[in-house]
């Protein structure tokens, strides 16, 4: 006689599969969230969060929900990539949803499109809640917007993280000097100076208005205004630091909203 099988309640339980959702978490303000990255959040077993992150949106998440940490701070704590997308993936192997949170928007200079690799490659099943980016936020809080009749007619988003003669930009700084565009500038704080001396040896006009914004959309937010040869200058001497958003262009000298 051929030996039953155990009953399925003594076998040791197959872990379901998990998920992986990445979620934008908006410029700053909690309040500029989506509905459906707040009920993300509400609904996670984990939260990979990062520094730039509204923290107020935490208190969302329920009372067993684990948060994880993998803050990347200028000059400071680093959490490898690798080692976020192991996290994601291993979490979600072990049967957990997990919420990716960043600040502003996952594809924007989120790493958003590399933890979705991660995910594929280990076949989780993931999905992208769209959040709003500090480059079009940050701007419109300060009453600057990127495009306006008569002055410009697109923009452009760029990184400043490394120096325009960093052999690892591929900026084309020249080309965005003479393009009539509004130039937005993200993480670009600690290189505006060399920014600026690129910007004004590629033929941008001295004169052009610029504008630095720091603490977009919070309480704290303030606007440094200058035209772009004594841009650098001013932003150093208000103190300004990261995170802020530069703006270079025409529209930069607008204040709509006050």
């Amino acid at each position: 006689m051929r030996e039953s099988a155990a009953p399925a309640r003594d076998r040791p339980a197959a872990t379901a599969l998990g998920s992986v959702t990445l979620v934008g978490g908006g410029p700053g303000d909690p309040g500029l969230m989506s509905l459906a990255g707040r009920e993300a959040i509400e609904k996670a077993d984990v939260i990979v969060s990062d520094r730039l992150v509204p923290h107020a949106v935490l208190s969302w998440a329920g009372p067993d929900t684990e948060v994880v940490d993998v803050a990347k701070v200028p000059h400071g704590r680093f959490t490898p990539q690798e080692q976020i997308n192991r996290i994601l993936v291993d979490a979600a192997r072990a049967g957990r949803h997990v919420v990716r949170l960043k600040g502003g928007d996952n594809f924007v200079f989120g790493r958003g499109g590399e933890e979705l690799l991660a995910c594929a490659e280990a076949g989780i099943p993931a999905r992208v809640i769209p959040g709003l980016s500090s480059a079009l936020a940050v701007p419109a809080a300060a009453g600057i917007p990127l495009t306006h009749r008569g002055l410009t007619q697109g923009f452009a988003v760029v990184s400043g993280h490394v120096a325009p003669d960093d052999p690892s930009c591929t900026v084309d700084w020249d080309a965005l000097a003479t393009s009539g565009l509004t130039i937005v500038v993200l993480m670009g704080v600690r290189q505006l100076a060399a920014i600026v001396e690129r910007l004004l040896a590629a033929g941008m006009h001295e004169g052009t208005p610029g504008a630095v914004i720091a603490d977009g959309t919070l309480p704290s937010q303030r606007v440094v205004r200058a035209r772009l040869a004594d841009l650098a200058a001013r932003a150093d001497e208000s103190g300004i630091g990261a995170p802020a958003i530069t703006v270079i262009g025409p529209v930069a000298e607008l204040e709509l909203v006050r």
